[in-house]
């Protein structure tokens, strides 16, 4: 898939999502990986005006489902994640996020990402992995 069809399937798919509403943006995709960015703002701040931790595991669960879907047979299967887990490492106020998520085990049924999500700096803001989950559609 070349970034042009991965950002107009990305466009496709989070529209009235709550990717749409956090303005989640997929911007790099690589052989093994899809990098995805956040603007940090009010909208998806703790009340003390720092990034709200849920707001990076939504960011995190995005990508990596998203991810999952770009890189596995979803004409096939649908995929759904089944177990995150968020390490919050620093704060930020404002600015951008960018979420990398990797594989870090590619199975036929289930698949385990590492997701680092940083600053425009590059400093680590928080570190998640995710299990997703290949399920087969039923026909109808």
């Amino acid at each position: 898939m070349t970034k042009e069809e991965m950002l107009q399937l990305s466009r496709k798919v989070c529209k009235n999502t709550l990717m749409e509403t956090l303005e989640i943006e997929f911007t790099e995709i690589g052989e093994d990986y899809l990098i995805a960015k956040m603007p940090v703002n009010s909208r998806v701040h703790q009340p003390d005006g720092v990034l709200h931790g849920g707001a990076s595991v939504a960011l995190a669960e995005s990508v990596g489902s998203m991810a999952s879907y770009v890189f596995l047979d979803t004409d096939n299967f649908f995929v759904r994640g089944i177990e995150i887990n968020a390490n919050h490492l620093k704060s930020i106020k404002e600015g951008w996020v960018f979420a990398k998520a990797t594989f870090i085990h590619k199975g036929r049924t289930t698949q385990l990402f590492e997701i680092r999500i940083t600053d425009e700096a590059a400093n680590l803001i928080s570190i998640v992995k995710l299990t997703t989950i290949a399920l087969p559609k039923q026909e109808k």
